[in-house]
């Protein structure tokens, strides 16, 4: 078995994200790392595609044709990106059946690297209490502050995190609202380094947006973050779309990167808890039990 850096299983074993397919360029090597190993991928028009730990034979830019390579690494297409795995995982990735309907606009938002751990960047996109701060007049306004209470679950049967009756007051929820309006949204966390947001849509009040980030960890305080939107807009152009998430992401970072210590600490008396960060200790206890130690300090037994 080949040797990792890596020595979480539980990690070693989830499928990961590399990139986003569509803009994986066709017949040709890409490079990047996961879990501080050196990795390559390749893609071809039919949307196929291989992945191995780097040769120094296959640099980046090398011509290639997808399944004619030995000893690649376990691949799957799903939600418009390629992932892998380091070890032995599932048969399936988590399901999101929204991305089966046909009338969703499906993009990545862009892929953006964060001198942070997952599992701290995860944490913040469950953090409701930052919206009229960090993304002021965007998801959220001073005087309307308050984190009303909503429900958490750690779901054993879904292996997942569900936070239900969350509604926040927000400005400008997405590129196609008209005005300010109450949000519902809903989280899911059904993989320890990726979450799924549902949210009010101001296109059909009776269906849910979905914006999920899914992180490749690089190594244990450095990500890439996929974010996808399967969203219920057909009248905006992509690039508008897009523009929305990265400004919203694009204030978060700064807040990310200078999150101390870079690793999540996992023992429930590190940070002192408040009732907005009800999602926040329902993961933390949900990795404490998984026993995942990648990317995060563990309690002291």
């Amino acid at each position: 078995m080949t040797q990792t850096r890596c020595k979480d299983q539980v990690i070693l074993d989830l499928w990961h994200p590399l990139a986003a397919l569509a803009e994986v360029p066709p017949g040709v090597v890409s490079d990047t790392v996961l879990l501080e190993e050196p990795v390559s991928y390749a893609a071809n028009r039919d949307g196929k595609a291989d992945v191995w730990r780097s040769l120094r034979d296959l640099p980046a830019g090398t011509p290639v044709e997808v399944g004619t390579l030995g000893n690649t690494l376990p691949v799957k297409i799903a939600y418009g990106y390629v992932w892998t795995s380091l070890g032995n995982p599932p048969a399936d990735l988590f399901p999101i059946p929204e991305f089966e309907e046909a009338d969703r606009r499906k993009l990545n938002a862009a892929t953006v690297g964060v001198h942070v751990s997952a599992p701290r960047a995860i944490e913040n996109f469950l953090d409701m209490g930052h919206f009229p701060y960090v993304h002021t007049d965007i998801l959220g306004a001073e005087p309307h502050t308050e984190v009303k209470e909503y429900d958490v679950e750690i779901s054993v049967d879904r292996d997942e995190i569900l936070a239900t009756r969350c509604r926040f007051f927000q400005p400008m929820a997405s590129t196609a609202s008209q005005g300010g309006a109450d949000v519902d949204y809903i989280y899911r966390v059904p993989h320890p380094y990726c979450s799924v947001l549902y949210k009010s849509s101001p296109v059909d009040e009776s269906r849910l947006d979905v914006i999920a980030v899914f992180l490749q960890p690089v190594d244990q305080e450095h990500i890439r973050a996929h974010m996808m939107l399967c969203v219920l807009d057909d009248s905006s152009e992509d690039k508008v779309i897009k523009r929305f998430q990265q400004t919203i992401f694009g204030q978060d970072k700064p807040i990310l990167e200078n999150q101390f210590p870079k690793r999540l600490p996992l023992d429930p008396r590190a940070e002192t808890p408040i009732r907005a960060d009800k999602s926040a200790i329902a993961y933390r206890r949900w990795l404490s039990q998984k026993g995942v130690t990648y990317g995060v300090i563990p309690a002291a037994t």
